[in-house]
């Protein structure tokens, strides 16, 4: 009978030790508890899932020139906003004069340290998209349901394309438009600049607000290569073909110089050409806000150097002859070819030049501005006066003309050079306009054959 009881006990005991190490999906109830095991081991998993740590965020390197000079509190103000809105990125920075951007971008991308991230003007852009140093956007953004090309005036954007790829975004840009002294239009009765006007309606207003007498011009255009380019855009030239042939010496081209020069020599609405008056640093600006000049092309980043001016003044898109065509001056954002962080660097592109937080940053700092389409975001600046008439421009975007850069451009600053050369020998009548321009056009076909 012991021998039997203490087996029984060791059974008993045996179960127990049973029991407790599994209830064999049992409750304590002895019904099935398969159903709520499972709930709570999926329950922990998801548990566990969302506790996980989060990973680390990723870090871009940014290197831009704009910001230096007054603009570096704004600029930590945009990343400090992205990060916020972006947690996974994280933004390292770098300011660097212009005057040193060149060189010190130069040598990172040489030792392999390239930025992922970094400001590029528009000549610059194409240089380096022609060294394939660029990484070609066109993937990620087709992938990105999110992003909409229309939030950008359309020749803004496209103006980052090369050879069919998207390899950079517009980030701010200035551009040239009519300024005009209201007080002057009306003490002589005479109707404001409007989008309508060509050069013909230009002329005939210079006529009458040219006062000689009282040293006041009519109308004014420095005589240079930048300007030359945009004129002969503006009667439908052209430095270059789609094919990318210079055709400097064409018809359009001629008849666009001597209009420029006309100006002055013939109809005598500007200072003449070999006034040394206006030759001086800052001359015709400075004739402009002393009352002198009724019309003028200039820069708008001259709002602020006009806005104590003593007389009513507006701005205008500037009058062409067969079609409108604008100076744009732009600096983009682009990529790293050899970049890790494809998807944050897009990020931080979109946040930085198109974003309304971004912009309204901007704006309110009077950094530079985007080329946004949408009004309702740049409601901000059209408030920004002088001048009344801001959203000219934003206008002036859909008629803008590139810096003709051609298919090198290396050799960018040796073309204007070349072209100066004869523009101010024609401009003081050393040979005509066609001889300047036939000289232009092979001084610039040899350039490139090199």
């Amino acid at each position: 009978m012991v021998k039997q009881s203490g087996i029984l006990l060791l059974i008993a005991a045996m179960a127990v030790i049973s029991a407790c190490g599994s209830n064999n999906g049992n409750d304590s109830n002895g019904n099935s508890s398969s159903t709520n095991a499972s709930t709570n081991g999926s329950s922990d998993a998801s548990a566990n899932e969302s506790q996980e740590p989060a990973k680390d965020p990723v870090t871009i390197k940014y290197l831009t020139y704009t910001a230096n000079g007054g603009q570096e509190n704004t600029l930590k103000s945009m990343v400090e906003a992205f990060e916020a809105k972006n947690p996974d990125v994280k933004v390292d920075y770098e300011v660097v004069p212009y005057a040193d951007y060149d060189t010190k971008l130069t040598t990172l991308i040489s030792g392999g340290q390239a930025p992922d991230v970094y400001e590029l003007g528009y000549e610059n852009f194409r240089k380096y998209a022609g060294k394939d140093l660029l990484l070609d956007l066109t993937p990620i953004i087709s992938a990105d349901s999110s992003f909409d090309p229309s939030t950008y005036k359309k020749l803004a954007y496209d103006a980052f394309n090369y050879n069919g790829k998207q390899m950079g975004v517009t980030e701010s840009f200035s551009d040239v438009v009519l300024f005009y002294n209201k007080d002057l239009f009306d003490a002589k009765g005479v109707k404001y600049p409007d989008a309508s006007w060509t050069w013909k309606e230009e002329l005939d207003a210079a006529q009458k607000l040219a006062d000689p007498a009282n040293g006041v011009w009519g109308t004014y255009s420095p005589f240079q290569f930048y300007e030359f380019y945009k004129t002969i855009a503006q009667n439908g030239g052209g430095v270059f073909d789609a094919s990318g042939n210079p055709t400097i010496n064409s018809q359009a081209n001629i008849d666009a110089v001597q209009w420029m020069i006309d100006k002055a020599e013939k109809y005598k609405v500007s200072p003449a050409m070999n006034d040394d008056t206006f030759s001086q640093p800052d001359a015709d600006l400075n004739a402009f806000m002393s009352g002198k000049i009724a019309m003028a092309r200039f820069g708008i980043w001259n709002f602020s150097r006009f806005k104590d001016a003593k007389f009513k003044w507006d701005i205008a898109l500037e009058p062409g002859n067969t079609q409108k065509a604008h100076h744009f001056f732009a600096d983009g954002i682009v990529a790293s070819k050899d970049t890790k962080q494809a998807e944050a660097v897009w990020k931080f592109m979109k946040y930085f030049t198109s974003d309304a937080d971004s912009v309204n940053k901007r704006i309110a700092a009077g950094w530079s501005v985007p080329a946004v389409a949408d009004d309702a975001v740049l409601d901000a600046y059209y408030k920004q006066a002088p001048p009344e008439s801001k959203k000219v421009v934003i206008d002036a975007l859909d008629s803008l003309v590139l810096p003709p850069v051609g298919p090198k451009p290396e050799k960018w600053g040796e073309l204007q050079a070349a072209v100066t050369e004869q523009l101010d020998k024609a401009k003081f009548g050393k040979i005509s306009v066609k001889e300047a321009l036939d000289n232009a056009q092979k001084s610039v076909a040899d350039l490139l054959s090199k």
